[in-house]
C-alpha cells in the first residue's frame, strides 16, 4: 500500500513540475522591426501562422470558439469563421484583454446566411483572455471557449497587435 502511495505522490509531483515548465517555458518573440500583413489559421491544427511578405515570423497555438467545427452560420453558434477577411478595428479596451477586429461578416457570409434566413452575426475577434483571467495564460489552450472568435494569451495579443496594421489579410481554413 505504501508502495503505492509513493507512486501515485511521485506521479503527481512530476505532473505538478511538468504543469509549471509548460506555463512558465519562455516563447519566441516577433523580430523587432516586423510588419504582419498575412495571417493564416488552421481551425483544425488549433494554429495562426503570421507573415511578413510570404515569410513565417511565427506560429501561435490557438482557442476557438467552444463549437470550432465547421463554418460560422449564424449568431450564437459558437463556431469560428472559415473564409478570407482583413483586420479591420484594433481595441486596446475591451473585454478580452486587447483584440483586432475580423471582417466577419463578408458578402458571402450574409449571402450565405440569408438564404438559411438567420442572422450571421459578427463582432469576430482575434483577442487574448477575459479581463481579470489573464492568470490562465497558456492553459486557455485546452480549451475551445470563445464564441467563436481566436484566443490567444495577453502576452501574445500584445505582440500581434503591435505588429499588426489594419487591413492585414487574414485567412480563416477549416
Amino acid at each position: 500500500m505504501k508502495r503505492k502511495i509513493k507512486r501515485i505522490s511521485l506521479f503527481l509531483l512530476f505532473l505538478f513540475i511538468a504543469t509549471l515548465a509548460y506555463y512558465f517555458y519562455p516563447e519566441d518573440n516577433l523580430p523587432e522591426n516586423s510588419v504582419i500583413n498575412k495571417i493564416v489559421v488552421e481551425k483544425s491544427k488549433r494554429q495562426m501562422f503570421v507573415y511578413q511578405d510570404d515569410v513565417l515570423l511565427k506560429t501561435y497555438k490557438i482557442s476557438l470558439g467552444f463549437n470550432p467545427v465547421g463554418d460560422k452560420k449564424e449568431e450564437g453558434d459558437g463556431r469560428t469563421p472559415e473564409g478570407n477577411y482583413i483586420i479591420n478595428d484594433k481595441n486596446s479596451n475591451s473585454t478580452c484583454y486587447k483584440n483586432l477586429g475580423i471582417s466577419y461578416p463578408n458578402d458571402t457570409d450574409i449571402a450565405e446566411s440569408k438564404k438559411l434566413g438567420v442572422n450571421p452575426g459578427g463582432n469576430i475577434k482575434i483577442h487574448g483572455l477575459l479581463n481579470g483571467n489573464g492568470f490562465w495564460g497558456k492553459f486557455h489552450r485546452w480549451f475551445d471557449w470563445t464564441q467563436g472568435c481566436i484566443g490567444v494569451t495577453n502576452q501574445e495579443i500584445d505582440e500581434i497587435y503591435s505588429h499588426t496594421p489594419i487591413g492585414t489579410v487574414i485567412q480563416i481554413k477549416p
